[in-house]
């Protein structure tokens, strides 16, 4: 699958500003941008580290699908790896495993997709891109 590199990698957290005691305080990684997304769903906070991106995902609404897993991994924790493509649509039909149905709303206006973490030994990948 042709890819650009790693764009992010994503930690799910209960609230940001807690996360970013430690991310961006502790840790010294500059805060780059916030903004919320999919209609008011999550918070995508972004911390530069050098060669890529911390993403901080944080879910704002009751019954997100993000509250069940950090529950189900017993507080925060690391969620996904994203790597850059060209083009998100173009990237799921060349797909060699399968994806998410439809991309969703990744930061700064880009399209994302979810590969399925059952076809990539448990582990999460997302795709992000125009």
């Amino acid at each position: 699958m042709k890819h650009n590199g790693l764009d992010h990698f994503a930690i799910a957290v209960k609230d940001t500003e807690a996360a970013l005691k430690i991310w961006r305080d502790t840790m010294g990684f500059p805060l780059l941008y916030s903004e919320v997304v999919n209609d008011g769903a999550v918070r995508l906070t972004h911390l530069d580290l050098g060669n890529t991106q911390l993403q901080l995902v944080e879910p704002l609404v009751e019954g997100h699908p993000l509250h069940q897993w950090i529950a189900d991994h017993g507080g925060a924790g690391l969620h996904h790896v994203c790597l850059n493509v060209d083009d998100v649509e173009a990237s799921m039909k060349d797909s060699p495993v399968p994806t998410a149905p439809a991309p969703h709303q990744g930061t700064k206006g880009k399209k994302a997709v979810f590969l399925d973490a059952q076809s990539t030994a448990g582990c999460l990948w997302e795709l992000t891109g125009k």
